[in-house]
C-alpha cells in the first residue's frame, strides 16, 4: 500500500557550509539521511531527534516542522488526521513513547510559592544552614523516650526501615530494555553520588548495578520479570509495581527486537521473545492480597528493607491509597498521567489517568483524616520538570519527588517520543550495540549529578524566601501556596487559596 502520510519533519541540508564528512549519516539511528553526491535527506523518516544537528561541525542541518503538510482545521487538527491516516494503512493500535504532551491545564502552572516580607524575614540559603535530607518510610504514631537515670538517653521506639535522601528526589522506575545499560548505569552512579536512589523497574537488575545495591529500589511488576531471592537482596527497597502514569489499567510490552542476550539473562526470558506484562498482578484481585504480596516480600528480606506499591493517578487515588496504607506498604509512589513510557498506546497516555497535583492533594487529605498518614510516604510522579514544581508537590503533601523525563532530557534525549521503536541515536532508549556506546555513562551521569545539585540549591533558594530551613517544614504546608486563575473546585480540591487572600 502507498503511503499517503506527508513526512512531519523537513531536514533541511546548507550545501554551501556542508562539509560531506558523513557524520551526519553515522549519528542518524533512524536512517533519515543518506549520501549521494551530497548528504540527502529522506524526510519521512526523521523524527526530530536531533543528533544530526548537535553533532555537524558546520551546523549545516535544521530540521523543521512540515507546516504546510495539512489544511488548517479546528476540529480535525492535523494530528488527529495524521492518526487517521496511519490507523487506515496500518490497521493497528498508534504506539508512542515519553509522557501526556497535550496541553491539559497544568495546576502546577497555576500555582505560586509564598514569600516572607518584613515581619517574617527570610532565611539566606548561603549562610544559614538548610535541611533537605528526607527519610522514606513507615514512621510510628508516637515517640517514646529513655528518660532512666542510668541509661543514656535515646528512643525507645524501634523504628522501621528507611530510606535516607539527601535530596527529596529519585528516579523513576526506567527498566533494563526500555532504556539501555549504560543509560541505567549512569542513573545508579547519579544515585550513589548524590545520596538518593533509581529505581530499575521492571526489568530485573543487571549484575553491573550490584555495586549500587545501596541506592536501588528493585521492582516487582505483574510480569515478574528477573525477580528472585538474589533480586531482592540487591536492593535497599522493593516496590510492587501496580500501575504506571503513563498507561493506567494496562500492562506492558518490550519487542523482542529489543531482547538481546544480556536483557534475556537480566529478565530471565528466552532472547527475542516479547515481554508482555500482564495488566494486572494475577495473584492480587484485592487489598488482603496486596497485603499478602507485601509482608511475604517482607518476610522474604527479614523485615530488613522497606516494601512499597507503585499506583498510577486515576479518579479514585486517595481511597486506594489508603487501602495500600492498611495493606502495610511503606511507601506509595503516585504516577501522574503525564509519566513517561517507553511505549504506550497513543489512547491510553493521552486519554486516560488524572494530573499528579490533585492526586498528591487527594491523598494527603484523605490520609490525614484517617490519622494513618505516618504510616506511610508519599512520592509524586509524572511530570515534575523543575525545582519550582518540586517545592509545588511537597507542599501540596509529597514527601518526595521521582523524575524520569528530566532526567533523559539530561542524559541527552530530546522527547522525540520514539523509545519503542528502539533507534534512540542518543543511546538511552535502545538496545543496538552501536547506538548503546554513544551514551557514556560517566559523562551522563555527571550531567545527572549536576542536575540533581542545581534543583537542590534552588529548592533550598525557596526554602529561605519561605523563611524555613527544613523541607520537612514546607510537606503539605499548602498554606504557602496559592492559586492563579483556578475554579472555586480545583481550589477546593488542592486545598489552596486563591492568590490575593
Amino acid at each position: 500500500m502507498n503511503s499517503h502520510l506527508p513526512a512531519e519533519f523537513i531536514v533541511k541540508v546548507d550545501h554551501y557550509r556542508c562539509r560531506r564528512c558523513k557524520r551526519c549519516i553515522l549519528n542518524c539511528g533512524f536512517s533519515a539521511l543518506k549520501f549521494e553526491n551530497g548528504v540527502v535527506a529522506e524526510h519521512h523518516k526523521c523524527v526530530a531527534c536531533h543528533r544530526c544537528v548537535t553533532f555537524c561541525p558546520e551546523q549545516a542541518i535544521t530540521v523543521e516542522e512540515n507546516r504546510l503538510a495539512y489544511k488548517a482545521n479546528a476540529h480535525w487538527s492535523v494530528e488527529v488526521r495524521k492518526n487517521i491516516l496511519k490507523q487506515a494503512e496500518q490497521g493497528g493500535m498508534l504506539l508512542t513513547g515519553s509522557g501526556n504532551d497535550k496541553p491539559y491545564l497544568s495546576y502546577f502552572d497555576r500555582l505560586v510559592i509564598d514569600a516572607c516580607q518584613v515581619t517574617n524575614p527570610p532565611i539566606d540559603p548561603i549562610r544559614e544552614p538548610m535541611e533537605l535530607r528526607t527519610y522514606l518510610g513507615r514512621k510510628p504514631d508516637s515517640l517514646g523516650n529513655n528518660t532512666a537515670w542510668n541509661k543514656k538517653i535515646g528512643l525507645d521506639t524501634q523504628l522501621g526501615p528507611q530510606l535516607k535522601l539527601e535530596t527529596p528526589i529519585i528516579f523513576g522506575g526506567m527498566s533494563f530494555g526500555a532504556i539501555s545499560l549504560n543509560a541505567q548505569k549512569a542513573l545508579a552512579r547519579a544515585a550513589q553520588a548524590c545520596g538518593t536512589f533509581m529505581n530499575t523497574g521492571e526489568g530485573g537488575l543487571h549484575k553491573d548495578l550490584y555495586p549500587y545495591k545501596n541506592n536501588v529500589i528493585v521492582q516487582v511488576a505483574s510480569g515478574r520479570f528477573g525477580v528472585n531471592q538474589e533480586y531482592l537482596d540487591q536492593a535497599a527497597a522493593i516496590e510492587i509495581k501496580i500501575g504506571q502514569g503513563a498507561k493506567p489499567g494496562i500492562g506492558g510490552h518490550l519487542p523482542g527486537e529489543k531482547v538481546n542476550q544480556e536483557v534475556s539473562e537480566t529478565r530471565m526470558i528466552p532472547i527475542g521473545t516479547d515481554a508482555l506484562s500482564p495488566a494486572p498482578h494475577h495473584d492480587i484481585y484485592s487489598i488482603e492480597d496486596l497485603a499478602q504480596l507485601i509482608y511475604a516480600l517482607k518476610e522474604t528480606v527479614n523485615y530488613s528493607k522497606p516494601v512499597g506499591v507503585k499506583i498510577s493517578a486515576v479518579h479514585n487515588v486517595a481511597a486506594i491509597a489508603s487501602g495500600i496504607t492498611r495493606a502495610g506498604a511503606d511507601f506509595i509512589y503516585i504516577d501522574g498521567f503525564r509519566g513517561g513510557t517507553g511505549a504506550a498506546p497513543n489512547v491510553i497516555r493521552d486519554h486516560v489517568g488524572i494530573p499528579i497535583e490533585v492526586a498528591i492533594a487527594a491523598v494527603d487529605d484523605r490520609l490525614r483524616q484517617e490519622g494513618i498518614r505516618n504510616q506511610v510516604s508519599v512520592i509524586a510522579a509524572g511530570g515534575i520538570r523543575h525545582s519550582g514544581d518540586i517545592a509545588k508537590a511537597i507542599a501540596l503533601g509529597a514527601d518526595a519527588v521521582a523524575i524520569g523525563t528530566a532526567a533523559l532530557i539530561a542524559m541527552g534525549c530530546r522527547v522525540c517520543q520514539k523509545c519503542y521503536t528502539g533507534n534512540c541515536s542518543w543511546g538511552i532508549a535502545t538496545q543496538r550495540a552501536e547506538l548503546v556506546k554513544r551514551l557514556d555513562p560517566d559523562q551522563a551521569a555527571e550531567r545527572l549529578i549536576n542536575l540533581l545539585q542545581a534543583w537542590s540549591l534552588e529548592l533550598k533558594e525557596v526554602l529561605g524566601a519561605l523563611g524555613i530551613n527544613a523541607i520537612e517544614s514546607l510537606r503539605g504546608n499548602r498554606e504557602r501556596l496559592r492559586g492563579v486563575g483556578l475554579d472555586d473546585t480545583s481550589l477546593t480540591i488542592l486545598g489552596v487559596k486563591p492568590a490575593g487572600q
